[in-house]
């Protein structure tokens, strides 16, 4: 009887954790404030706004190829975009304080293929709440900043992403 109950709390400790894990992976923001408009340039020096991209859920990531979690991160970034690209989710990589040719050969190791805006010079993320890379917010249709994680995640996680997904379905409020 007692194995029982060991297999019992096993199974109710795991599955627990699990909800617990994929809520610790990014933090919900109770004010959830208005997402800061940009207008950054692409790698094929296209414009881009977060304007652009209202009305639906958006994850934006804050990155440099010199940070070792952003290296461990972004892997799985890319597996969150072929997961969600067709479900009216867009991500966007921006890169801060480095040049076309750095993070060119950076993503020759690295392969990113949603788009990776420039922040060259740094002001656009000094008027986000960053506080370390990699920084990732999830903004919601309306265009306001609903979570926020800080340091690297397995964004590919069907429990994480689908948290991102709910977005669509709900207004959050």
């Amino acid at each position: 009887m007692k194995q029982y109950q060991f297999i019992i709390y096993f199974l109710v400790l795991f599955l627990s954790s699990n909800i617990i894990y994929a809520k610790k992976l990014i933090t919900p923001l109770t004010n959830k404030p208005a997402a800061v408009n940009f207008k950054l340039l692409d790698m094929d020096g296209k414009t881009h706004q977060l304007s652009d991209y209202k009305g639906q859920p958006i994850i934006i990531n804050f990155w440099a190829t010199w940070c070792p979690p952003c290296r461990e991160e972004l892997p799985s970034m890319n597996r969150a975009w072929a997961k969600v690209k067709s479900q009216g989710i867009a991500m966007i990589a921006i890169n801060v304080g480095e040049d076309e040719d750095t993070i060119f050969t950076f993503t020759g190791d690295y392969p990113i293929d949603f788009t990776i805006l420039l922040d060259q010079s740094g002001e656009i993320i000094n008027q986000w709440p960053i506080k370390g890379l990699p920084t990732t917010f999830v903004i919601d249709p309306q265009g306001r900043i609903v979570y926020r994680a800080i340091g690297g995640r397995e964004w590919d996680s069907e429990e994480l992403l689908n948290i991102v997904r709910a977005l669509k379905t709900k207004p959050s409020n």
